[in-house]
Parts: structure tokens; C-alpha cells; sequence
């Protein structure tokens, strides 16, 4: 991978992790805001959309913009919603450190583990996409 590829894919990854990120935080509001379970619901089902939009969008930007090798686009692509994953679990603690009567120390558990669980699942994913793109989309 040379040098211009390797700057558009960082690019890529914290352009995609921060668009996870504002994801979570805009429906999460909206979702608050909302007056029915229904609406709230929608809103929560509104961001799985909308990042499961941007999670393709990245393995096909991946795939056919910077034709990466699938293992390297599962990588891109995991580590953006690990990122995301990450600083929704920065903002849950800090949240919970600035709203709740007291703090509990479990929360911090989750810096660690929303990260570390959305990378393992997403990497999964991603790479069975990218393999499925490079097969039938681009056949050599």
C-alpha cells in the first residue's frame, strides 16, 4: 500500500468513526426527545440504518476506490466503528459521572469492552463482505 492510499484510508477511518459517533449522539438525542415508544424506537433503529449505511459505504470505498485486499478493508472498516464504539463508551461515562448520584465503577468496564466487542463482530462482517465483493463484484 503506498503513501497516498494509506493517508485516504486513515482519512476514511476517522471520517467513518466520527460519523459513528455523531450518529449514536444525534438519534440518541432525537430518541430522548421523542414523546412514544414508537418514535423512540424508530430513532434507535434510525442509527443501526444509517451506520449500517456508512459500514458498506466504507467496505465499498475500500474495496473498489482504494482496491485494498479485503483482509485490510475488514481492518479500515472495524476499527472506524471501534472508534465510534469508543467514544459513545467515553461519553456513557461521562454521563454517567455528570447525571447520576454516583458513579459506578462497572461503567468503565465498558471503555474497554464496546470498543474491543464492536471490533471483533464488525472485523467478522466486514471481512465476509469484502470477500464477497472482491468474488462476485470484481472477478478476476
Amino acid at each position: 500500500m503506498d503513501s497516498a492510499v494509506r493517508k485516504r484510508s486513515l482519512r476514511m477511518v476517522l471520517l467513518m468513526g466520527a460519523a459513528y459517533l455523531l450518529i449514536g449522539i444525534a438519534t440518541g438525542k432525537f430518541s430522548d426527545w421523542a414523546t412514544t415508544d414508537t418514535m423512540h424506537l424508530l430513532w434507535r433503529r434510525l442509527a443501526w440504518v444509517l451506520s449500517g449505511v456508512g459500514f458498506a459505504a466504507h467496505i465499498a470505498y475500500g474495496d473498489f476506490r482504494l482496491r485494498n485486499p479485503p483482509r485490510t478493508t475488514a481492518l479500515h472498516a472495524s476499527i472506524a466503528a471501534a472508534l465510534g464504539a469508543g467514544g459513545l463508551a467515553a461519553l456513557a461515562n461521562l454521563h454517567e459521572l455528570t447525571t447520576a448520584p454516583s458513579y459506578r465503577p462497572s461503567m468503565a468496564i465498558a471503555l474497554v469492552l464496546w470498543p474491543l466487542l464492536t471490533l471483533i463482530a464488525a472485523f467478522g462482517v466486514a471481512m465476509v463482505a469484502a470477500f464477497a465483493l472482491r468474488r462476485w463484484a470484481r472477478p478476476s
